[in-house]
C-alpha cells in the first residue's frame, strides 16, 4: 500500500498510556477543558492524570459526550481514538462535527461512528454525510487493523470541493462537491467537533441481532491528540471564508487527492468496504444524483 501524505499541524499531546478503568482515572481535565466542555453526563467523561487522553464511560444508565470550545468552517480536523476492547456489542463510539448542539432538525454533520463488535469479529466503521437535517449517506468499512489495541488518527478535510474521510491518513471516504446536482453539500454552516459513546443496540452489531452485554460496563473509549487547522467561526462571518486559498486546507492540491492518496484509496475499496449507499438498490431503486459524480467503490 502506497504511504499517502498530507501536510497537517503538529499534534498537540504524545499519545501515552494504557487504558484506566474509568473508575479510577483522574480528575485533572484542564488541557480537556481548553478545547472541549462536558455536554452530556460529565462524571462520566474523565482523563489520564496529566490530563492527555480522555476517556468516555457507557454504563447501563446513560453514555456521555463532549464538544469543542470553537466552530469552524473548512479545514483539517482530527484525533486520535481507541475503542472499547472486548465484545463491545451494541455500543457506538463517535467522533463527528456538527452544526448544531443537538440533532437539530436542519443541522449539517460529519460522522465517524464505531459500531460495537463481538470479540473476535471486526469493528465496522461507519461514515455519513448530511446535509439541513438529511443523512441516509452511510458507507461503511473494516477497519485493516484491531482499533482496540492502541490508538489511531480519524480526520476530516473539508474545503469546498470536497470532503474526505482519512484513517491513519488513508483516505478512505471522497464526499465531492456536487451542487449542481442536487444541492447535496454541506459547506454553509460551521461545525463544532464532538464525541460520544452511547448504547446503539437496537441497530449497530449485526442490525441489533446482538445486544449490549451489560455485564461488561461500563464501556470505556479512549481519546487524545485532537488537531485543527481551520477557519475559525466568528460572527457574523470570519474573514478567511472568504479567503481561503490562503490557507492549505484550500488550496488547489487540497482539491483532489494526490496519486499516492488515490492508490490508498482504491485499496481501501477494493479490500474493506463493506457498504455503500450508492449501490444499495433496495434503499434506493434511484440513486440519489450525487452518486452519478461520487467516486465508487
Amino acid at each position: 500500500m502506497a504511504k499517502a501524505t498530507l501536510l497537517f499541524i503538529a499534534v498537540l499531546v504524545a499519545a501515552a498510556s494504557c487504558l484506566l478503568p474509568v473508575s479510577k482515572a483522574q480528575s485533572n481535565m484542564s488541557i480537556f477543558s481548553n478545547y472541549f466542555n462536558s455536554i452530556w453526563s460529565g462524571n462520566l467523561v474523565s482523563s489520564n492524570p496529566n490530563g492527555e487522553i480522555w476517556y468516555l464511560a457507557l454504563t447501563n444508565a446513560t453514555g456521555c459526550g463532549f464538544q469543542s470550545n470553537n466552530k469552524y468552517i473548512f479545514g483539517w480536523f482530527s484525533m486520535k481514538l481507541k475503542l472499547v476492547g472486548g465484545n463491545s456489542a451494541g455500543v457506538v463510539t463517535t467522533y463527528y462535527m456538527c452544526s448544531e448542539n443537538g440533532a437539530g432538525p436542519t443541522r449539517d454533520e460529519l460522522d465517524f461512528e464505531f459500531l460495537g463488535n463481538v470479540t473476535g469479529q471486526p469493528y465496522i466503521l461507519q461514515t455519513n454525510v448530511f446535509k439541513d437535517g438529511i443523512g441516509g449517506r452511510e458507507m461503511r468499512h473494516f477497519l485493516w487493523f484491531d482499533p482496540t489495541e492502541d490508538f489511531h488518527d480519524y480526520s476530516i478535510l473539508w474545503n469546498n470541493h470536497q470532503i474526505v474521510f482519512f484513517v491513519d491518513k488513508v483516505a478512505i471516504r471522497i464526499y465531492q462537491n456536487t451542487n449542481y446536482t442536487n444541492n447535496f453539500f454541506p459547506n454553509a454552516k460551521a461545525m463544532y467537533q464532538f464525541a460520544s459513546i452511547w448504547n446503539g443496540d437496537s441497530w449497530a452489531t449485526e442490525g441489533g441481532q446482538i445486544k449490549t452485554n451489560w455485564a461488561n460496563a461500563p464501556f470505556v473509549s479512549s481519546y487524545t491528540n485532537y488537531n485543527v487547522s481551520g477557519c475559525l467561526w466568528q460572527d457574523p462571518s470570519p474573514a478567511c471564508l472568504s479567503t481561503t486559498t490562503l490557507n492549505w486546507w484550500d488550496q488547489s492540491p487540497a482539491w483532489q487527492l494526490s496519486a499516492a492518496q488515490l492508490e490508498d484509496y482504491h485499496w481501501a475499496q477494493r479490500n474493506f468496504c463493506v457498504y455503500y449507499y450508492c449501490t444499495d438498490t433496495a434503499r434506493y431503486p434511484t440513486p440519489p444524483p450525487e452518486c452519478s459524480v461520487n467516486p465508487f467503490p
